[in-house]
């Protein structure tokens, strides 16, 4: 039966204009959508599209069917993006090096890192040539001069890129490959921002940002006192010292905003048990006294992802599939990473990047499709200028965007869009009163009378009950593009939701531990042992093996073992 892909409205004619552009020629193409909308569906299907129509060139022409390499910031997105491709019927290698060899014929690509792409751009170079290429979150590659040349020099070759991000960006110092810039902004070819998605309704939750003040004392790094709140105006240098002194774990600030935060996520979860928290971190000493902080003051003790930490993607799956409360990380949950049942943040690091602060506030903007019409997220934030001013950007999106969903629904007092009392009483708390929680003296709480503001009567803004923003159901008669026909002809998933790289993975390790066994048994040499499994099994190298070749071999060796032990039993 065929397999129909769902596309949001957004997603579809983001495809319609890809196509456009590919019929004119132009083979470098840049969609920048809102952190939750979808970039990652968007992009599996233009190359699903692309795969699929090379394999049946392939079948008049004799031309090797097309590749697809994806490029990714972090090396747990890789994993994220390898299982999010099966369910396309793509299967690409999140583990591939550049020692691997060829590309074994049952896999359609593989994923890897900017980071990867610096030290192997030349083995890239030869596997992404005529290749339909996923640059995910692009900006990345002008984060050091030599990944942006890298970048260049490996995706040259390729047919397609598909350049993405979720969020608009400048160029600071150089030219980002394969994007076109006017006036320094990166043009995107399709856009689809936070407020779009909020007037469809039914794509990402409404942010708002408590904003913490505090009064801070700290001695400068030439040994002068210091002491300022938020609202005190400072140099850049007196800022980023003010805000360390905030964010310090020995002092108190920190305490009490995890403590309402925590209250907040309890709130919540009274409706929805599976709700999380994120609290980011500035560094991993950081993140470890906030975990400790969390143990002492509220009895929870958070998942922990730092990148120095081999096991954090692990613990980042683990932790996005469990109904655990509370997530800590340095860096590792910032972007891309999607788990859709975080809506409570807490900012506690000292990265004040317009950039980066909406990637964080993209962690909790995806939109849970079991929680109903009414979500909304909270994002706790020292009260900080630079801070301030990124979540007024955010918010003003937000109100305008609301407000028009409510007067495109007609009646302001009627409807599934409306901006209710209390919704507006409680914009009006966070926004004009910027919820002063408490004042701090030397990591002394004045004021905690404000505590506990957040109370459970508000259901945030109704979002769509008509399913007018549910993702569109493609069939063959409403499909010029025909997706579903791509669908058809890629290998279904594996049913047990593994991807085939992990399948491959358990096959060798079976190898591995059958080639062990032979060479106890028969006093051989491993590379004896394993040159003779290959050739029994007609494979060339275990690392560009099919399944069917890894499955073959392993029970070859099954064969051997049992002829042995009947001939020379222990």
């Amino acid at each position: 039966m065929a397999r129909a892909i769902k596309l949001r409205p957004w997603q579809r004619a983001a495809l319609d204009k890809l196509h456009q552009h590919n019929e004119l020629g132009l083979n470098s193409f840049l969609a920048v959508a809102t952190p939750g909308a979808g970039k990652t569906t968007f992009a599996l299907a233009a190359a699903t599209l692309s795969v699929a129509r090379s394999k049946q060139l392939a079948k008049t022409t004799g031309t090797p069917q097309q590749r697809v390499v994806v490029c990714a910031p972090t090396a747990h997105l890789k994993l994220q993006w390898a299982h999010a491709a099966t369910r396309f019927g793509l299967h690409l290698d999140p583990n591939w090096a550049s020692s691997t060899g060829q590309l074994p014929p049952d896999m359609h690509g593989i994923v890897t890192t900017y980071q990867q792409v610096s030290t192997s751009a030349a083995a890239l170079r030869k596997l992404t040539a005529g290749a339909f290429v996923i640059l995910d979150e692009i900006h990345h590659a002008g984060d050091e001069k030599a990944w942006g040349d890298s970048v260049r020099k490996a995706f040259e070759p390729a047919d397609q890129r598909l350049c993405l991000s979720g969020t608009p960006f400048r160029s600071d110092t150089s030219a980002i490959p394969f994007v076109t810039y006017k006036l320094e902004e990166a043009f995107a070819d399709y856009e689809y921002g936070y407020g779009d998605a909020l007037v469809d309704g039914g794509v990402v939750r409404p942010v708002y940002f408590p904003r913490i003040n505090g009064f801070m004392e700290w001695v400068a790094p030439d040994g002068t006192v210091n002491a300022a709140s938020f609202d005190d105006a400072l140099d850049r240098q007196g800022s980023a010292q003010r805000l360390r002194t905030a964010l310090s774990p020995e002092g108190e600030w920190i305490g009490p905003v995890l403590a309402q935060a925590h209250q907040q996520l309890m709130t919540l979860r009274e409706r929805h048990p599976e709700a999380g928290g994120l609290i980011i971190a500035t560094d991993q000493e950081h993140a470890l006294a906030i975990v400790n902080e969390m143990k002492v003051r509220l009895r929870v003790t958070p998942t922990l992802a730092v990148s120095d930490d081999p096991q954090a993607s692990k613990k980042i799956a683990a932790f996005a599939a469990s109904t655990e409360p509370w997530i800590v990380a340095v860096r590792m949950v910032s972007e891309g990473v999607d788990i859709p049942r975080l809506a409570i943040g807490v900012y506690a690091t000292t990265t004040t990047t317009e950039l980066f602060f909406r990637q964080a506030v993209g962690r909790l903007v995806r939109w849970s499709s079991t929680w109903g019409k009414r979500q909304k997220a909270f994002f706790f934030i020292p009260d900080d200028p630079r801070l301030r001013a990124w979540a007024f950007q955010i918010q003003d999106v937000r109100r305008h965007s609301l407000r028009k969903k409510s007067e495109d629904a007609g009646d302001a007092n009627d409807g599934p869009y409306n901006l209710d009392d209390t919704a507006a009483e409680l914009d009006k708390q966070l926004d004009e009163e910027q919820l002063s929680l408490f004042s701090a003296l030397s990591a002394t709480i004045v004021d905690e009378s404000h505590l506990g503001v957040f109370a459970d009567d508000y259901d945030g803004f109704s979002m769509p009950t008509d399913g007018s923003n549910e993702p569109e159901a493609l069939d063959a008669e409403d499909d010029p593009l025909g997706l579903t026909l791509t669908l058809e002809e890629l290998s279904p998933p594996d049913p047990s939701g593994r991807t085939r790289a992990e399948i491959k993975e358990d096959l060798r390790l079976r190898n591995a531990e059958a080639a062990r066994e032979l060479v106890r048994f028969t006093g051989r040499y491993h590379a004896q042992v394993n040159s003779e499994l290959n050739r029994l099994s007609g494979v060339r190298s275990v690392d560009e093996a099919t399944v069917d070749q890894l499955e073959r071999r392993a029970a070859v060796a099954e064969k051997w073992m049992n002829d042995l032990k009947r001939i020379r039993p222990r």
